[in-house]
């Protein structure tokens, strides 16, 4: 078999996380061979089941340094980066991993000629208050700076069974006799499966999507904060207080707790909750959503229950009206 014949390679930055694991799991099922490119190569056996023996194979990356994307992109067809923090921790902040490692990945799939995908967020914006949101969006205008035909994606909020959102709050609601309402609670969302934002990705490195654009992702369901805490209580049978903390009280309790292991939220989480996350009109009248793709997004209900049953008093075997 010459090189020519084989199924074109894609290497996927960040692939051993939530999304990657699932975009994996998608690119291997269309026959893709997959690079996956992580800090920790140690840490991905678990996405070799995901493919036949030899499809899926984890290379050592690190966006901070330019010469290890590079190695990493060497001979793809493809370049996908999924990576993105929500908090900063040492050498690992917003700017070095979220602007400055999407340049290193854009450039390095520039100088490949390979097609590339970005994963971006529903809120990125150069001008930001947040520095989530502002490195978000500094990455995106360096991705057509360097690539004009560069896929980018902006997922809502991502729910699935490794998610960080709904699970985090069913935890706490385990212990807390009540849940915070940040803000009031009247933040909207657009809750987005991870299994839709997988197959997304996928279609992009088909060559489904337009290039050059930019598609927002969510699901059909615009809920509010308090509305998923509502979901949280009702799916895992627990009844706690819902109590309402201001902005300003939040943002000082993030400063002064936010930078703690394992704080429930930060001062930038704060900021980023005071702007709704939803799909805007100008990509639905554009088609530029899961719709336009020939996606039909699952709702929240068909599968956070599936999951978050295991936060019930005794399980899946709780009878409803538990406490």
């Amino acid at each position: 078999m010459q090189i020519s014949d084989l199924p074109k390679l894609v290497t996927v930055f960040g692939g051993s996380g939530f999304v990657g694991r699932h975009v994996v799991r998608a690119l291997a099922k269309r026959g893709y061979r997959v690079r996956v490119a992580v800090r920790r190569p140690d840490l991905a056996f678990h996405l070799q089941p995901l493919g036949n023996v030899g499809q899926i194979k984890a290379i050592q990356a690190n966006l901070r340094y330019q010469w290890t994307v590079d190695r990493a992109v060497e001979g793809a067809d493809a370049v996908i980066n999924l990576v993105g923090i929500l908090k900063e921790t040492g050498k690992q902040n917003f700017s070095a991993v979220q602007e400055r490692g999407a340049a290193f990945v854009a450039e390095a799939a520039r100088k490949q000629g390979a097609s590339l995908v970005h994963v971006s967020a529903i809120g990125a914006d150069p001008e930001s208050g947040s520095e989530y949101g502002r490195t978000k969006g500094a990455a995106e205008a360096a991705v057509h700076g360097a690539m004009k035909d560069a896929v980018i994606l902006r997922p809502s909020i991502i729910f699935g069974p490794e998610d960080d959102f709904f699970n985090r709050f069913a935890s706490m609601a385990r212990f807390s006799p009540f849940l915070p309402l940040i803000g009031g609670g009247h933040t909207k969302f657009q809750p987005v499966f991870v299994g839709d934002v997988a197959e997304a990705v996928a279609l992009a490195v088909d060559g489904l999507a337009k290039g050059g654009k930019t598609y927002e992702l969510g699901g059909p369901d615009v809920v509010t904060f308090r509305e998923c805490m509502e979901i949280v209580m009702r799916i895992t049978d627990r009844n706690r207080a819902l109590v309402s903390i201001p902005w300003s009280i939040a943002k000082s309790m993030a400063k002064l707790t936010g930078w703690l292991p394992g704080a429930p939220i930060t001062y930038d989480q704060v900021v980023m909750l005071e702007s709704d996350n939803v799909v805007s009109d100008k990509c639905v009248s554009s088609k530029l959503t899961l719709k336009g793709l020939g996606i039909n997004p699952r709702n929240i209900d068909s599968v956070v229950s599936s999951y978050l049953v295991r936060f019930r008093p005794h399980g899946q075997f709780t009878r409803k009206g538990a406490v």
